[in-house]
C-alpha cells in the first residue's frame, strides 16, 4: 500500500517510540514530531484504516505486522541514503540525516536496491567473515576502518606502479 511521506514519517516515529516503551499514546508522537495531537490522531485513524497500527481512541498505540515491516523499510533506505552520503560521499552525519530523512520518500525500490548494492561493493561488504548487522554502530564502525585500509592499500598499490 502506498504511503505518503507523511504517513512514512509517523510509522517510523511508532515504531522507534514502541522499541523504547511499552505504551505508544498520542501525546508521545506529538511530542516527538513537534506537531498537534489532534494532527496526530487523523494521521492515526489513517493508518489504522490501512492496516499498519491498532489504535482505539486515548488507548495505546501498537503496529502490526505490516506496520513494523513498513516501518523496517523505510528505516532501512534512510540508512543506506546516510551510509551513502556520509560514507561515500563524504557529507557530514547532520546533513546526511536531514537530506537521507527528505531523500528516502522519492527513492523507488529499485534506486533502493541498486544503490545498496553499490554501497555494499564499495565498502567491501560482500567481503567480511561477520554477521554485519547495518543497525549496529559497532559494525558500521568496522566497516569504515576496512574502507579506510583498503583504500590506502590501493593508493600504496598505485603509487608503487608509478
Amino acid at each position: 500500500m502506498e504511503l505518503t511521506s507523511s504517513q512514512e514519517e509517523y510509522i517510523k516515529i511508532i515504531y522507534i517510540i514502541s522499541k523504547s516503551k511499552k505504551e505508544i499514546r498520542v501525546t508521545d508522537i506529538a511530542q516527538r514530531l513537534g506537531i498537534t495531537k489532534p494532527s496526530v490522531n487523523r494521521a492515526l485513524k489513517n493508518l489504522k484504516e490501512k492496516n499498519y497500527i491498532v489504535y482505539k481512541t486515548y488507548g495505546d498505540i501498537k503496529m502490526t505486522k505490516e506496520g513494523e515491516k513498513a516501518a523496517q523499510e523505510i528505516l532501512k533506505r534512510e540508512d543506506i541514503l546516510k551510509i551513502f552520503l556520509i560514507d561515500i560521499l563524504g557529507i557530514s552525519k547532520e546533513k546526511a540525516e536531514t537530506e537521507a530523512n527528505v531523500m528516502k520518500h522519492a527513492l523507488s525500490n529499485e534506486t533502493e536496491e541498486k544503490l545498496e548494492d553499490y554501497i555494499n561493493k564499495t565498502l567491501s561488504l560482500e567481503e567480511l567473515d561477520c554477521d554485519y548487522d547495518e543497525n549496529n554502530e559497532k559494525c558500521k564502525s568496522c566497516i569504515k576502518i576496512k574502507a579506510r585500509n583498503r583504500m590506502r592499500k590501493e593508493l600504496k598499490r598505485e603509487e608503487k606502479d608509478k
